[in-house]
C-alpha cells in the first residue's frame, strides 16, 4: 500500500501561502486567491457594513461567498486596487498575521459611496489561519472604514 505523505504547516509554509495569497491579490485574481482557500474557510472583515433599506450587509460568512464577492466587487470599484505588505508573521500553528496598506482609486460606486474619483491608502490588519493541508481556513480583516470613507469624500450622519 502507498500512501501520501501528508503535508505540514510549518511557519513558513504558512507565511509562503499568505505571501501567495497577497501577490494574487495585486494581481487581481480573485479565483487564484480562493484557490489558495479550502473549501469551507471562513471569512471576517470585521469593519464591512452597508446599510440598506431593509437589510445590513456584513462582511462575514465563507471565502467562497462573501470573501469572493466583496473581492470582485472591490476590484471592479477601484481598478488600481493594490496592496503593500509590511509584515509577515507566522507561527507553526499555521497563524498568520499580516500588516499590509490596502489602495486604490474609485471609479464606480461602492456600497454606499459613490464615486468621485478620489484615491485611498489605509492600513489593514489580517489575520489567517493555514491548515495542515497547506489551506487558508480562515482570514479575518480590520481597518478603520471612517478614514476609508473620509479619503473618498464619502460621509455619513446618521
Amino acid at each position: 500500500m502507498t500512501t501520501t505523505p501528508e503535508k505540514q504547516c510549518t511557519a513558513q509554509a504558512a507565511a509562503q501561502v499568505v505571501t501567495d495569497f497577497f501577490d494574487r491579490y495585486r494581481a487581481h485574481d480573485v479565483d487564484g486567491m480562493t484557490d489558495l482557500c479550502g473549501i469551507n474557510a471562513g471569512f471576517s472583515y470585521v469593519p464591512f457594513e452597508v446599510w440598506g433599506k431593509q437589510r445590513v450587509l456584513r462582511g462575514d460568512g465563507k471565502v467562497g461567498t462573501v470573501g469572493k464577492t466583496l473581492w470582485a466587487g472591490l476590484i471592479n470599484s477601484f481598478p488600481d486596487l493594490s496592496n503593500t505588505v509590511h509584515s509577515v508573521s507566522a507561527n507553526d500553528d499555521g497563524d498568520v498575521v499580516v500588516e499590509a496598506d490596502i489602495e486604490g482609486t474609485q471609479q464606480l460606486a461602492w456600497g454606499m459611496a459613490v464615486s468621485m474619483g478620489k484615491h485611498y491608502s489605509e492600513p489593514h490588519l489580517f489575520v489567517f489561519h493555514v491548515g495542515a493541508d497547506l489551506l487558508i481556513d480562515s482570514i479575518t480583516a480590520y481597518w478603520d472604514n471612517a478614514g476609508i470613507n473620509q479619503q473618498l469624500g464619502h460621509l455619513e450622519v446618521d
